[in-house]
C-alpha cells in the first residue's frame, strides 16, 4: 500500500515535470511514510513519483518506482498482489530471474513475459502506472474490485495521475470545478465514480487499463476482465464448501507480510470470522511475537458499545488483543483532523479515521476488515426491499413524484423511483436528501435536479438478476464502491496503514457468482449462507442478536458540539440554517449534517 502520481507531458522539461510531481508525491506522505522516489524519461517526457509503506520485502531492494532492464519496464505500484508468489515460480519456470522478493517485480516481469494479458493474473487490489520504452506505451490499471483508487486527468494532450484528488492542485494545469458535485453529494452521501469535485479529474474505471501513446498522445481505456462463465453451484452443502475453503484461502493470503498485521474486531458476524480463520491460521503457523493481533473500538455509551460480544471471540484467540475506548473528550480533540483528512466530499469515514488511528498506535501497518460481507451475503435492509422497489415502479411516474408530499424521509425517497433507473432504485434506498431538499440547498429548480440524476454517468442493473442479486449489484456497485472502499482508503492512508479486504478476494468471488441465488439469499435471517458455513466455529451469541454496524455516537456528540455546528456556512439559506437546528433538536441524521457542512464549507 502506498501513494503513486505522476504526470506525462512531452511540451514542458523534465525539471519542471519533476518538480510538480514531487509537489503532488508529499502532499501524499502521509500515505507512504517509508520513502519516496522517481522516474524521469526525458524523451517521452514521464515522471512517474512514489511514496512508499513497506510491508512485503522491507529492504531497499522494494524501492520504487522499480526499474526492469535498464529502464525498459517501469512501475509505480500502489497495492498488495496476493497470488505473486505462484505468479513468481510460473515465470521462473519460463526463465525469468529475480533480484527482490517483492510482489511490485512480479507486475514487471509478468508484464515482460504476457504484456496486458498480466494485468488478469493478478488476484489482489491494485492501482499502478506501467511505462513500455521499448513500445512508447504506458499504462494505467486498477484491480476488478476497484479497492484501490486511481484518478487521472486526461486532456490537452498531457496526463496526469494520481491516488488522491487533492495532490492534483500540486501541478500547475488549470482545474474548474465540477458544477453538479453537489447536487451529486447531497443525493447521494458521495461522488459517485467517476465523478471528482473537479471537471478535468475522473476515477479510472474497476477492472479496466488506460494505455498512453507517447508518441500521439492519444489514449484508450479498456476493459481486461474476461467475462466467465460459471458452472452453477445448486447444492447448499457444495456452496457451503466453497465459501468455508475460499475465504479460509483468501484470509491466509491476506496475512502475507513482513510488517506487524492485524485483524479489525467488531464483534459482528463478518470481523469474528476473519478473526477467528486468521487466528487458526497463524497459530498453525507462527508462536510468540508472531500470534495474530486484533484490535477493537469500543465507547462509553453502551447503546454502541458492542464489548461483550468481542470478548466472546477474544477469549477463544490465542493471539495479542488491543482495545481502545473513545472518549466524548478524545472525538472533539482529533475530529478536526478527521474532517481536514477527507480527500473527496463524503457523508461517512469519520469511523474509519479513528479506527485506523488506533490500528496504527498499535504499532499495526496492516489490518483486515469485514468490508464486502454484508453487500455479498445480503446483510443489509435493501435485500428485504427489492420487492417494494418492483411493486412501486409499476406506478406511473407522475404518481411517484407525488410522494414529496410525505414528511417521513423513507416515503418521499419514493419520488426517485419515478427516474426509472438504476440511480432512482439506489437513491430510494440510500438516498440522503430527497430533490425538493436539494433545490432549497442549492437555490435551484427541481428539474435540475432531476436533469442532473437521471443523466448521471452510473452502468444499468443487468436486466436477468433477480431481487437478491439486484440489491447485491446496487450494494456492491455504488454504496462499497463509491463509500465504504474509498472512505477505508483515505482515512487508513491518512495513519500509513493498509486495510485489506478478504471478502473481496477474486476466487471468492468468482465461487458466489457460482451459487444459484436461491441458495445465497435464502433464509429469514441475514447472511444465512455465510453464518451456516461457519456455523462450528462462530459462536451463537455473535450471529443470534440484531445487527448493530460499526457507527460512532455522532448523533450526541456532534449535536453538542457547537463549534462545528455554528462553522456550518450557511449564509443567507433559511432552508439550510433550519436544517441546522432541527439536527441541535434531535430532528435531523447526523449524516446530513455531515453533508451540509462539506457543502456549503469546502473550497
Amino acid at each position: 500500500m502506498c501513494r503513486i502520481a505522476g504526470i506525462i507531458d512531452k511540451n514542458r522539461s523534465i525539471d519542471q515535470i519533476e518538480q510538480k510531481v514531487k509537489g503532488m508525491c508529499d502532499i501524499m506522505a502521509h500515505g507512504g511514510p517509508d520513502g519516496e522516489g522517481f522516474y524521469a524519461n526525458a524523451g517521452d517526457g514521464i515522471v512517474m513519483g512514489h511514496r512508499r509503506l513497506a510491508l512485503i520485502d522491507l529492504s531497499p531492494k522494494g524501492h520504487q518506482p522499480m526499474i526492469y532492464q535498464h529502464g525498459k519496464v517501469v512501475i509505480s505500484f500502489n497495492g498488495e498482489i496476493y497470488n505473486y508468489l505462484l505468479l513468481k515460480k510460473e515465470l521462473q519456470d519460463l526463465g525469468f530471474q529475480f533480484k527482490t522478493e517483492s510482489d511490485t517485480e512480479v507486475i514487471l516481469l509478468a508484464y515482460a513475459a504476457w504484456g496486458v494479458e498480466s494485468f488478469d493474473r493478478f488476484k489482489g487490489m491494485f492501482a499502478f502506472c506501467l511505462y513500455d520504452a521499448d513500445h512508447q506505451q504506458s499504462f494505467l490499471v486498477r484491480d476488478p474490485s476497484g479497492i484501490k483508487p486511481l484518478y487521472y486527468r486526461a486532456v490537452e494532450k498531457h496526463l496526469v495521475f494520481s491516488s488522491e484528488v487533492k495532490a492534483f492542485a500540486e501541478t500547475d494545469y488549470s482545474y474548474t470545478e465540477q458544477q453538479d458535485w453537489k447536487i451529486y453529494f447531497l443525493a447521494f452521501g458521495h461522488l459517485p465514480e467517476p465523478y471528482t469535485t473537479l471537471n478535468e479529474v475522473q476515477m479510472l474505471a474497476k477492472g479496466h487499463y488506460l494505455i498512453w501513446q507517447h508518441q500521439s498522445d492519444t489514449f484508450e481505456i479498456k476493459n481486461y476482465v474476461p467475462e466467465q462463465v460459471f458452472k452453477k453451484i445448486t447444492n447448499y452443502e457444495e456452496a457451503k464448501t466453497g465459501i468455508q475453503q475460499n475465504l479460509y484461502r483468501s484470509v491466509k493470503r491476506h496475512l502475507s507480510a513482513d510488517a506487524k498485521i492485524g485483524v479489525f474486531l467488531s464483534g459482528g458476524i463478518d470481523s469474528s470470522i476473519l478473526s477467528l480463520l486468521a487466528d487458526e491460521i497463524q497459530t498453525k503457523t507462527t508462536s510468540g511475537s508472531g500470534m495474530l493481533n486484533t484490535i477493537s473500538i469500543n465507547f462509553e455509551e453502551t447503546a454502541f458499545s458492542e464489548k461483550v460480544f468481542q470478548d466472546i471471540i477474544v477469549q477463544r484467540l490465542q493471539g495479542n488483543h488491543s482495545e481502545y475506548t473513545i472518549t466524548p473528550n478524545l472525538f472533539a480533540e482529533h475530529f478536526p483532523a478527521a474532517l481536514k483528512a477527507m480527500d473527496q466530499p463524503t457523508s461517512d469515514g469519520i469511523n474509519s479515521w479513528f479506527v485506523n488511528y488506533f490500528a496504527k498506535e498499535n504499532g499495526l501497518k496492516a489490518v483486515l476488515s469485514g468490508i464486502g460481507a454484508d453487500e455479498l451475503f445480503g446483510g443489509y435492509p435493501s435485500f428485504k426491499r427489492m420487492g417494494w422497489i418492483k411493486q412501486l415502479k409499476r406506478l406511473p411516474p407522475f404518481i411517484l413524484r407525488k410522494s414529496l408530499r410525505f414528511k417521513k424521509a423513507a416515503l418521499k425517497r419514493g419520488y426517485y423511483l419515478s427516474y426509472q433507473n438504476t440511480v432512482g432504485e439506489y437513491l430510494f434506498l440510500r438516498g440522503i436528501f430527497t430533490p425538493d431538499e436539494i433545490a432549497k440547498l442549492l437555490s435551484c429548480s427541481i428539474a435540475k435536479v432531476d436533469q442532473v440524476l437521471q443523466n448521471t454517468s452510473i452502468n444499468p442493473i443487468p436486466n436477468h438478476l433477480n431481487d437478491g442479486e439486484r440489491a447485491s449489484w446496487l450494494e456492491c456497485n455504488l454504496y462499497m464502491q463509491n463509500q465504504l472502499l474509498k472512505d477505508t482508503d483515505t482515512m487508513s492512508m491518512q495513519h500509513g496503514v493498509e486495510v485489506r479486504v478478504p471478502f473481496l478476494d477474486q476466487d471468492l468471488l468468482v465461487t458466489l457468482a457460482a451459487i444459484n441465488s436461491e441458495l445465497k439469499f435464502k433464509g429469514e435471517r441475514p447472511k444465512s449462507l455465510l453464518i451456516e458455513a461457519f456455523s462450528k466455529m462462530l459462536p451463537r451469541a455473535i450471529w443470534h442478536r440484531k445487527k448493530m454496524g460499526f457507527t460512532f455516537p455522532f448523533q450526541d456528540w456532534l449535536k453538542k458540539d457547537e463549534h462545528f455546528l455554528r462553522s456550518i456556512k450557511t449564509g443567507d439559506n433559511t432552508f439550510a440554517s433550519a436544517m441546522v437546528d432541527d439536527f441541535r433538536q434531535g430532528n435531523l441524521h447526523w449524516s446530513k449534517v455531515m453533508v451540509l457542512y462539506q457543502v456549503f464549507n469546502r473550497v
